[in-house]
């Protein structure tokens, strides 16, 4: 295992970002105080849904449900948005049980001054649904989501389960039109050392986006996964994945990306 304080374990390494604009700065700190040279690439754009109306019926019947779900931190933005502007706060969630995935929902969150019922051990909707902390037959739960492109694992098995499960378009991520000429150069010219996922959706719109260039070939760069699903959707688009990182947390794939690196220096 790397030394976790080892600063230079990524020395000299040009690493692509692809998270959403705005939600990169912090990875992207952490990998350029390990050495690395960072290259964002935005392969999402957070906009709006198409329509808030299911997401105002449901926060204007939000006392009818046992639990909220939350994924993603684009969720609970957009959800606390919406409850505000329907002239609610937290108070009118007192009677909710509210269970998060994944670390980044929780510190979302918790800046919200609301503490979740329930996080599952591991970092994937799976987990939610096989770790949930009671019998979800007869419950009635709201889960506000990407509009477009989600998984539907979460749904179908609480909904086995015999929960009614609620889900209303929260926000949507699509694809941008263009790649930033310093990025584009770098893997024109094979200056790239890793590219970083951290969903099977920047996986997706990253190979849209290089499809559109002449001169790009990944044979060489290392492709580093965030978890499974990610995995998954690398290699059936890339037909490859290089690590996948034990903890499937930004920190888990940095830590991933030390020792992939270390075993070459």
């Amino acid at each position: 295992m790397v030394n976790p304080t080892d600063r230079s374990s990524l020395s000299g390494k040009t690493i692509i970002v692809t998270r959403a604009a705005g939600q990169s700065g912090e990875f992207s700190l952490k990998l350029r105080e390990a050495g690395a040279k960072v290259l964002e690439m935005p392969t999402i754009e957070i906009v709006p849904p198409s329509s808030w109306d299911e997401l105002d019926r449901a926060i204007a019947q939000i006392s009818q449900f046992d639990w909220l779900i939350l994924t993603s931190t684009n969720a609970v933005s957009y959800f606390w948005q919406r409850l505000s502007h329907n002239g609610k706060n937290n108070s009118d969630l007192a009677n909710l049980q509210i269970a998060v995935v994944g670390q980044k929902t929780a510190q979302s969150l918790h800046k919200k001054e609301i503490e979740p019922n329930f996080i599952p051990p591991n970092f994937v909707a799976d987990s939610l649904v096989e770790n949930f902390p009671e019998n979800p037959a007869h419950k009635k739960i709201l889960f506000p989501r990407v509009e477009t492109g989600g998984r539907e694992v979460l749904v179908k098995e609480l909904t086995a389960k015999g929960a009614k499960v609620i889900e209303v378009p929260t926000y949507e991520s699509r694809c941008p039109q263009t790649i930033d000429n310093s990025v584009l150069n770098a893997l024109q010219q094979n200056q790239v050392d890793a590219i970083t996922f951290a969903s099977s959706k920047t996986v997706k719109n990253f190979d849209t986006l290089i499809s559109q260039v002449n001169g790009i070939n990944l044979k060489g760069i290392c492709i580093a996964s965030i978890g499974p699903q990610t995995s998954e959707t690398c290699q059936r688009v890339f037909g490859r994945v290089d690590l996948e990182a034990q903890e499937y947390t930004l920190d888990g794939l940095l830590e991933a990306l030390r020792e992939f690196f270390s075993n070459f220096n």
